[in-house]
C-alpha cells in the first residue's frame, strides 16, 4: 500500500505542509485524552511505521524517537479528565487536537484527521475514516499521541499504585473495575464515565 496516498493526493492540489493528527485515551475511564499532530518530510517512510494499535509497545517506543527525529515538525497536547468531565469525552478529544496543531513549529496548510468528526482547528482539514492505518502522517501522530499518554498513565501509576495505572492505561479492563470496587475513584478517574458504570453513588 501507499502510506503517502493522502498526502500526496492533497500535493498534487498544492498543500506542502500536510499534518496528520490521531488521538489516543478516548476510552478508558481514568486519565487524560492526548492527541498529536506530525508533519512528515514527503515520501519519507519511516520503516515499521503502521497503525499504534498494531504495535508492541517496545515498538511505539522505539518509532516515537524516530518520529520526531525525522518529522518537519511534531506536536503532542492533551485534555484533562477534568475537561473530560466539563466539555464531553468528543468536545475534549477536539481540544488535544487543536492544542496538538498549534503546538507545531510551523502552521500546516492541511491536516488529515484520523476518523469521521471534523474538529475545527483552523486550518484546512479533511477526516478520514481509519486513517491511522493509512496515512503515514495519521500513523506517526497515532504512535506518538499513544506512547505519550501510555508514559503518563505510567507516572500517574506512581501516585496512585493501587489501581495499577501501568498496566490497564486507565481503560475499563476486569482488574480495573475490581480496582475501582475496592477503593472507589481517586482524583485522575472521569467522573462522567463512572456515573454510566458505578452509578450515582460513587461520584
Amino acid at each position: 500500500m501507499d502510506w503517502f496516498a493522502y498526502e500526496n493526493t492533497a500535493a498534487e492540489k498544492g498543500y506542502h505542509l500536510i499534518c496528520g493528527i490521531d488521538e489516543a485515551g478516548r476510552g478508558p475511564l481514568a486519565g487524560p485524552v492526548f492527541a498529536a499532530a506530525v508533519i512528515l518530510p514527503p515520501n519519507q517512510l519511516i520503516e515499521g511505521l503502521n497503525d499504534s494499535k498494531k504495535l508492541s509497545a517496545k515498538k511505539r517506543e522505539e518509532l516515537f524517537d524516530v518520529i520526531q527525529k525525522t518529522a518537519v515538525s511534531c506536536a503532542v497536547g492533551f485534555a484533562t479528565e477534568q475537561e473530560i468531565d466539563k466539555i464531553n469525552i468528543l468536545q475534549a478529544t477536539f481540544l488535544a487536537m487543536k492544542r496538538a496543531c498549534n503546538g507545531l513549529s510551523v502552521k500546516p496548510e492541511l491536516a488529515l484527521v484520523d476518523g469521521n468528526r471534523m474538529p475545527r482547528l483552523g486550518v484546512e482539514t479533511q477526516t478520514i475514516i481509519k486513517g491511522d492505518a493509512l496515512s503515514a502522517s495519521i500513523a506517526a501522530a497515532s504512535i506518538l499521541a499513544k506512547v505519550s499518554r501510555d508514559r503518563l498513565m505510567a507516572e500517574i501509576d506512581r501516585i496512585y499504585p493501587q489501581y495499577q495505572f501501568a498496566k490497564h492505561k486507565g481503560y475499563g479492563t476486569a482488574l480495573h473495575m475490581e480496582l475501582l470496587r475496592q477503593y472507589g475513584p481517586c482524583p485522575v478517574h472521569r467522573k462522567s464515565f463512572l456515573k454510566k458504570i458505578l452509578g450515582q453513588g460513587h461520584e
